[in-house]
This record gives structure tokens, C-alpha cells and sequence, in this order.
């Protein structure tokens, strides 16, 4: 396990690629079962506040502070997958005394050791993320990036959403049966556990390439050496106001769909699966125009895609909720699955591209830092600015009428903004700085949004007609708007028309 390849060959690329799929599956197992509703709903049985909640929430992105001593374990020991296997088994433990603390910690401790386990998770969890990332940017070819990440991420999130489906059944039947549901998250933490240690054997089982540079001088070096570089630096600008933008108003939609437009978990619950879906459909599209153009040009158009679903939340109440309500919560859950596909995949793999061979870790590890200090500032402000808007409104009508008429007339309330609406619009606007901030960054194959856009939009048609045979439906894939264009192009008058030149 301690020895690197200098070379790798073929065959054992191959047999590293399969590992990398099946701890994928793993680590996504473990997420599912350790992590999110679950860890949240357990933390609220033990008593948590709203202030512990937050607390939970912010733990991971703070812990991304340990990157920067983790940059030096790398340089000095050079050996990542030793580095990364060893951290993996350590922070993964302790969710088996998560499991247990209903049953041997006293009331008073459990939220304390709680926190205690999480933050032993995810610090250990960020030196193994600090070393697993300089590694992989040396074992995957970039020729394939793209592709393979949305394939390792298809996998995933498929099992994912089907885990999160049942896992979520078995909640509401073990209540039932026993009349608490303290017992079933012990289960859930026993089994993420399970799952994250088998996928620490895969991980094992990698093949390290020959580990080159690396070499570490000095703290101020360290951080100031990718803000030295260019491009990178511009890069760090854009990831960092995009998880800015992003976790601003991200972890406020489920609180919106619960306590403003009243739905029930189940319709939550259906609605967050409806997005993954779209996640598993499209992973593998948006990774295959990535490998042939460039992980910005898909940034580029998945982003805003993504920023404009934030602007169509406020839309579901016009003050309150109406008849448009749940088929627009669809179309946004739809939109939000298919762009966050992109979103997501290109945003590692463009850091992955863009960090110098030989200089990877502290790259990848100072990237990792300021997104992480994004994501960590961004909730926190969110809540503030949600508690005054709280009792703010902004509202806007269309009114028709005749001018001293009759009182009949027709008043359209067009736009609403109450509360967290206000969030969601600003998001919209930080999402929008965020991908100009993009355009700054240079990246080999990047091409104009159009290009993606209709290259995308082919793809689609692809699919659609590989999953319907149906002549009628397979013809709706078919829009004129390639057609017009080209005509439009061939009608178009030379300038100087107007002259009789």
C-alpha cells in the first residue's frame, strides 16, 4: 500500500479506475446514511437548537482549514494514498460511537460528543480530501476526466436516490412498530460506517503514481503561490463566489417548501429525488461535452441554468401559494437536477485541470480553504439577512382597467418578495457575479456558450429518441429552431441594402 508506480500501465490504470467507481458507491452509501436529513433529525432527538444545527452545518467547510497543514504531511511524506487510506479509517470511526451514544452517553454529553464525533470526521476527512486530490490529479488522464467523474457520479447518485427512498420508508415503519426512531439512525450511522471503511479498501487498492515537486518552503509560500498564479487565482475568484452565491440560499429551500408553502416531507422528499434523477441522467452529457470543449464552456451554461432556478423560487407564491405552485416546484427541481449535474462535475474537474503538475496539493488544498471559508460565511449571512427580511415584503401588480370606468377591473399580483424570497434573488444576482468572475479563467478547448448550447441540446435529442420509439414523440425532439436560423442566415440582407449597393 506504501510503494507509488512510477509508471502505470495499462492495465493497472483500468483496475484503479474500477476501484475509484466502487468507492464512489461507498462513499456515497456513507453520505446517505450518516449525513443530511438523518444526521440533522437525530441531532434535533438528542435536543439540538437551531444554533446547534447551524453549528453542525458549518463544521465541514471550517474544516477545511486543515488543509494547510495537510499540504505538509503531503510534501514531506509523499506517500497519498497511504496518507489518504489512514485518514479515511480514522475519521470513519467514529461514527460507530455515534451510533452508540444513545445508549451509553449520559443526556447531558450526547449533543457535546456529537459535535466531537463530526469534527473528528471532518477533519480527518480533510487531510484524506487534501491528498486524495493531489493524487487523483496524477492518476486519472485528463483526457477522460470528464467522462469518467460523470460516470463514477451517475453510479452514485443513483444508489443515492434509491437508498434515500427506502432508508426513508424504513424511518416512518420502524416508528410505527416501536414508537421511536432512535434506534433506526443508530442502524443507519452502523451501516455508513460499514460502508465508508469497504470503501477505504478500494481506495487501497489505487495504483499512486510517482509523486513529483510538492516541495514545501514555507507557510506564506504555500497560500500565496496559487494567488501568484494567473489563471488560478482568477479560478479561486470565480469557485469561491460561486459556493458564495450557492450556499446563500441553498440550505433555505427545504425550510421554504416546508414552512411557507406547507408541504408535507413526502412531497420534500419526492422533490429532492426528482432532482437527482435528473443528476444520474444527465452526469454522463454534460461529461462528454466537457472532454470534447472544456469544463468552463459546461460551467458556463450549467451555471446559469442553476442561478435561474433561483429566481423562479419567489414565483411560487404571488403572496401565497396557488395553482402554478407544485408544477413550477417541479420544473425547478427538473432545471436545478440538470444544471447542478454540470455544476458539480466540471467545478472539481476544472481545479483539478487548472493546479500545475508537481504543485497540485497546495493548489487543490488553498482552492479547497477559500471555497470551503465561502461555504462557511454564505449560510451564516443567509440566516442573518433571512431574519430581516423576515417581516419585509416588496410587491408588484398589473392592474387593468377603465380610466373612471366601472370598479370591475383586473388586478394580476405579478411579483411578490417576502422573506426568504429576498435571499433567493440575491443569490441569483452573487450567482450571476460569480460566472462573469468565470470568464476571466483560460482553459485549453473552451468555446463560446452557443456552441454548448446547441451541442447540448443535441444530446438531448439523442437520448430522447433512444428512449422512445414512438414516431410522434421522437418528432417533438425536432425544433425548427436550427432551421429558421440557417434560413435566416441564408435571407439575411448585405448591409449597405438600403443604399442600392
Amino acid at each position: 500500500m506504501t510503494n507509488t508506480d512510477p509508471e502505470l500501465h495499462s492495465k493497472e490504470t483500468q483496475h484503479g479506475l474500477r476501484m475509484l467507481l466502487l468507492d464512489g458507491i461507498a462513499s456515497q452509501t456513507m453520505g446517505v446514511f450518516t449525513t443530511g436529513a438523518f444526521l440533522v433529525a437525530f441531532a434535533l432527538h438528542l435536543g439540538a437548537s437551531n444554533v446547534v444545527i447551524g453549528l453542525i452545518a458549518a463544521i465541514q467547510p471550517l474544516s477545511q482549514v486543515i488543509q494547510v497543514p495537510a499540504i505538509y504531511l503531503v510534501a514531506r511524506y509523499r506517500k497519498r494514498r497511504t496518507l489518504v487510506v489512514l485518514s479515511c479509517i480514522a475519521s470513519r470511526l467514529p461514527w460507530f460511537l455515534v451510533a452508540a451514544i444513545p445508549f451509553i452517553v449520559p443526556p447531558a454529553g450526547r449533543l457535546p460528543v456529537l459535535l466531537l464525533a463530526l469534527c473528528i470526521y471532518f477533519g480527518l476527512g480533510a487531510i484524506a480530501n487534501c491528498s486524495y486530490n493531489s493524487w487523483m490529479r496524477d492518476f486519472i488522464p485528463e483526457r477522460i476526466m470528464g467522462s469518467y467523474f460523470a460516470k463514477r457520479m451517475t453510479l452514485s447518485t443513483a444508489v443515492g436516490a434509491f437508498l434515500c427512498l427506502v432508508s426513508g420508508f424504513a424511518v416512518d415503519i420502524y416508528h410505527d412498530k416501536t414508537g421511536d426512531v432512535m434506534g433506526i439512525y443508530s442502524i443507519y450511522f452502523v451501516i455508513g460506517g460499514v460502508a465508508g471503511l469497504i470503501g477505504t479498501l478500494f481506495l487501497s487498492r489505487i495504483p499512486e503514481p510517482e509523486m513529483t515537486g510538492q516541495h514545501v518552503s514555507g507557510l506564506y509560500e504555500t497560500l500565496s503561490a496559487p494567488f501568484r498564479h494567473a489563471n488560478f487565482r482568477n479560478l479561486i475568484a470565480f469557485l469561491g463566489l460561486w459556493n458564495l452565491a450557492i450556499n446563500f440560499a441553498a440550505p433555505f429551500f427545504t425550510v421554504y417548501m416546508l414552512s411557507r408553502l406547507g408541504l408535507s416531507m413526502g412531497y420534500v422528499l419526492a422533490l429532492s429525488v426528482l432532482s437527482q434523477i435528473m443528476n444520474v441522467l444527465f452526469f454522463r452529457l454534460w461529461g462528454n461535452l466537457a472532454d470534447r470543449f472544456s469544463n468552463k464552456s459546461v460551467l458556463s451554461v450549467s451555471g446559469s441554468a442553476f442561478v435561474i432556478s433561483f429566481l423562479l423560487w419567489p414565483f411560487t407564491t404571488l403572496p401565497e401559494s396557488h395553482s402554478m405552485t407544485l408544477p413550477l416546484l417541479v420544473g425547478i427541481h427538473v432545471l436545478a437536477g440538470i444544471s447542478t449535474a454540470g455544476v458539480a462535475l466540471c467545478s472539481s474537474n476544472i481545479a483539478l485541470k487548472a493546479a500545475p503538475r508537481g504543485q497540485a496539493t497546495a493548489f487543490l488544498a488553498v482552492n479547497g480553504l477559500v471555497t470551503g471559508i465561502a461555504a462557511t460565511i454564505a449560510p451564516i449571512c443567509g440566516g442573518f439577512m433571512a431574519d430581516y427580511f423576515a417581516v419585509r415584503e416588496f410587491s408588484f401588480v398589473a392592474h387593468y382597467g377603465l380610466i373612471g370606468g366601472p370598479s370591475e377591473s383586473l388586478t394580476v399580483p405579478a411579483l411578490n418578495l417576502r422573506g426568504l424570497d429576498f435571499l433567493f434573488v440575491l443569490a441569483f444576482f452573487l450567482g450571476l457575479y460569480a460566472l462573469h468572475r468565470l470568464l476571466a479563467v483560460r482553459e485549453e478547448g473552451e468555446v463560446k456558450e452557443r456552441v454548448v448550447v446547441q451541442e447540448f441540446y443535441g444530446e438531448v435529442r439523442k437520448f430522447a429518441r433512444s428512449i422512445s420509439n414512438v414516431a410522434g414523440m421522437r418528432s417533438l425532439t425536432y425544433s425548427p429552431y436550427g432551421t429558421l436560423r440557417e434560413e435566416r442566415r441564408h435571407h439575411r440582407r448585405p448591409s449597405g441594402w438600403w443604399r442600392g449597393d
